[in-house]
Parts: C-alpha cells; sequence; structure tokens
C-alpha cells in the first residue's frame, strides 16, 4: 500500500468576499465558527479578515456577537414547527380515530351517539331541571 499524501488546495478569497463575510458576522447574521466551518478556513483566518475589514475594529468599537445567530434561529425554529407539526397530526389521527369508534358503536348499538353528545346530561338521565326530585 502505497503512502498517500494529502494534498492541501491553497485557496484564495477575494478581498469582496471577505469584506462581505464581515458584513453577514457584524450583522450577526452568521459567526465566525460558521464562516469558518462552511468555506474550510481557521477561525484565525476569519479573525484576520475581521481586524483588517471591520469598520467597528478601526474605530475601536466593541462588538458583542451573540451566541446564537439568525442561522441558528431560524434552524432551531423550523425544528420546533416540524415537531408541532407532527404533534398536530397525531392529534389528527387519534381525532379521526375516535370518530371511527364512535360510528362503529352506534351501529352496532343502533343508537345516534352524536346526536346524544349534543344534548346536556340530564336530558339522558331523564331529568328536566324544574323541580324534578328524579321521582
Amino acid at each position: 500500500m502505497e503512502n498517500q499524501k494529502q494534498v492541501q488546495v491553497v485557496r484564495h478569497f477575494s478581498e469582496s468576499f471577505k469584506q462581505e463575510k464581515v458584513r453577514e458576522i457584524e450583522r450577526n447574521l452568521t459567526t465566525v465558527m460558521q464562516v469558518s466551518k462552511v468555506y474550510g478556513v481557521t477561525r484565525a483566518a476569519v479573525y484576520k479578515w475581521l481586524y483588517k475589514y471591520s469598520a467597528h475594529r478601526k474605530k475601536q468599537i466593541r462588538q458583542i456577537i451573540e451566541p446564537m445567530s439568525d442561522t441558528h434561529k431560524i434552524q432551531e425554529m423550523e425544528q420546533k414547527i416540524k415537531e408541532l407539526e407532527r404533534l398536530v397530526g397525531q392529534k389528527q389521527i387519534l381525532l379521526e380515530f375516535r370518530e371511527k369508534q364512535i360510528e362503529i358503536a352506534e351501529e352496532m348499538y343502533k343508537i345516534d351517539i352524536k346526536k346524544k353528545l349534543g344534548t346536556p346530561v340530564s336530558n339522558i338521565l331523564g331529568l328536566t331541571g324544574k323541580g324534578n326530585t328524579g321521582k
């Protein structure tokens, strides 16, 4: 088996690309780590871009970078939406199952359960509520 050397590809990013990524980081649209992962550059390189192109760094303005970027928030919200859609789907299946159970019970016992469910419990028990003591 031959030893294969990994060939490192030397990539160069344009000044405009670096400036664009710095602006995205400054606006909290992305993070240093995300730029590093997506474009395969070290975090140190991204920080060099920040020091070189950042308007905030030149003016000695301290920028607070939120740990959760918009991209991350959107991903979390999409996950939450998927979970809620799954729960709604389960509830819909359960509702349809119960309706089918009622239909089967109506056929089996020859009564209209849906109609009975709409009437007050006192009417089902034969109580009128007009001074009736149940005798």
